[in-house]
């Protein structure tokens, strides 16, 4: 059953290009590249079901998520789109693709491969449940309560976009901790679907990053058979971290 997603739509002539970002994440993340390819497109940018504005809901499948993104399509009346995905959103659009693939006019693959990862994010669950726990007021108190178990400061500047101020000025995380660490197994999995999506396809990864490496590109080439690969002098937040590249490398795929 697909939940209503929460989306911005800059609106626009032609096959729009959504944009779904990867875990706890938003679409508040990929602002300066809405702003830059609203320029040229239709862009719609959408939160993943507990995350960002959405709705907490059990079931974190790549089949449900698939199908809240099939859902937000129906809701724009977008016949067919180009599809931008990071990290589990990449994981995301490889599933819409392979269950609808006339709904999709091309795929871009951000840093992720179609393989079942092992599980990592434990210590990215403890920093959040920490500030959850110790209800901080200032974000400096957050980031020091995250330190405790992440030391990496470009992470913690990222997980820090998921706090926002109640009325009583405590700084609460906005994504369903809860639902998405008991559907974190189904995360680490393999996109829905199945055979190989004969779609134009563009991997973009990052050279510092491992979720994309030559171990994996037989995954790859398997379901992505048309993929071209791209690889930026970035780690996995590649879209951040060389940011002018990643919009070239998108732009000129889309032209």
């Amino acid at each position: 059953m697909s939940v209503a997603l929460y989306y911005t739509d800059t609106g626009g002539e032609g096959i729009p290009l959504v944009i779904v970002h990867g875990l706890l994440g938003s679409a508040d993340n990929w602002r300066s590249h809405i702003k830059y390819f609203s320029q040229r497109h239709r862009v719609i940018a959408l939160d993943l079901r507990n995350h960002g504005r959405s709705p907490h809901v059990e079931g974190m499948s790549y089949d449900d998520m698939a199908a809240d993104v099939e859902a937000v399509l129906d809701t724009c009346q977008v016949e067919q789109a180009h599809l931008l995905g990071h990290s589990m959103g990449g994981k995301v659009v490889m599933s819409v693709a392979r269950r609808r693939p006339e709904r999709v006019a091309s795929l871009m693959v951000a840093d992720i491969a179609p393989v079942a990862y092992g599980h990592h994010h434990d210590s990215v669950f403890a920093a959040l449940r920490r500030v959850e726990e110790g209800q901080p007021e200032d974000r400096r108190v957050a980031d020091e309560l995250m330190a405790e178990y992440v030391h990496d400061k470009p992470t913690r500047m990222f997980l820090a976009t998921n706090l926002k101020r109640d009325e009583g000025g405590v700084l609460r995380l906005r994504v369903g901790m809860d639902e998405i660490e008991c559907g974190y197994p189904d995360i680490m999995q393999v996109p829905a679907g199945e055979g190989a999506v004969h779609l134009p396809t563009v991997v973009i990864r990052g050279s510092r990053s491992d979720y994309v490496s030559e171990a994996h590109m037989p995954a790859v080439r398997e379901v992505l058979p048309e993929a071209r690969i791209v690889t930026l002098e970035a780690g996995h937040w590649l879209h951040t971290e060389r940011a002018e590249e990643f919009q070239g490398v998108v732009e000129e795929f889309l032209n």
